[in-house]
This record gives C-alpha cells, sequence and structure tokens, in this order.
C-alpha cells in the first residue's frame, strides 16, 4: 500500500500514515462477508486429527544435563 501510494503519486508516507489517509478518506481494511464454498470442515478437522502429527516436529524430551560451562575432559588432564 505504501509503495503504491509512492508510485502513484510520488510521495513518501510511513506505514501508519498510510493507513490514517486512507481512514480519513472513508477506506478500511477488507475482511470477506462468508468463507468460501468450498472450504470443507469436515476435512479440516479430519486434516488436524490424522495429517498434522505426522507432519509436525516432535518435541525434543527434556534430559537432565550439565550445568557447568567447563568441559569434562578439559579439566581431567591436569
Amino acid at each position: 500500500m505504501k509503495t503504491l501510494i509512492g508510485r502513484l503519486f510520488h510521495v513518501s508516507y510511513m506505514v501508519e500514515g498510510s493507513w490514517r489517509l486512507l481512514k480519513r478518506h472513508g477506506w478500511s481494511w477488507q475482511q470477506p462477508a462468508r468463507r468460501a464454498i468450498e472450504w470443507d470442515g469436515e476435512a479440516v478437522e479430519l486434516w488436524k486429527k490424522e495429517v498434522w502429527p505426522q507432519v509436525r516436529a516432535p518435541r525434543r524430551r527434556a534430559t537432565a544435563g550439565s550445568s557447568s560451562r567447563t568441559n569434562v575432559l578439559s579439566t581431567s588432564r591436569i
């Protein structure tokens, strides 16, 4: 939007300023009035239950670790 205004009118606005300008002239952000005809809620729920768990990366298990910042091998050569 900012780029389009700059190209058409040869002026430079920040993003916030361009939104204020559009609002001042009666424009607003657009939101669809309804869902797409092709949207299938059952298919979405099925995908969430069956496919998503396989795609999602598994979480790493929390394991006990050392809080020491030194390497055990480097201190044993004294």
